[in-house]
């Protein structure tokens, strides 16, 4: 079981709308008919890199203690243009979703919850 997350670049939807630019995007971009690769937006790869500078990647071989939340890898194959769909370990899912959530705000990219079905709180809400 995984705990999944979606961050995208663009602005703050209303949380009325929130879901249904969640699943626009996803549709556009993640769940596409044609198989090849869309780039990462800067902004997108700038936040991937933030999060493997704090985990590993699934299956490094540093990781000894197995402490990668990540559910797939390469983690950069979820990111397709301006989102990314990011799958952790439901065990982990609090602090490592939140921690996503709060480096999302502070990178000024939009954290949607897919399981509750609402954005994340930006950095300057609790």
């Amino acid at each position: 079981m995984t705990y999944d997350l979606a961050v995208w670049e663009g602005e703050r939807p209303d949380e009325s709308n929130a879901a249904v630019t969640f699943s626009a995007l996803y549709d556009q971009y993640i769940e596409r008919d044609d198989p090849t690769l869309i780039p990462p937006t800067p902004a997108i790869t700038a936040y991937v890199e933030s999060l493997l500078d704090r985990w590993y990647e699934m299956g490094d071989p540093r990781d000894v203690d197995d402490t990668s939340p990540w559910s797939d890898a390469p983690l950069t194959n979820n990111a397709q243009g301006p989102i990314i769909y990011l799958a952790m370990r439901y065990s982990m899912a609090a602090e490592v979703s939140a921690a996503c959530a709060h480096l999302a705000a502070e990178s000024g990219l939009v954290c949607f919850d897919v399981q509750w079905n609402q954005l994340r709180p930006t950095a300057t809400e609790s």
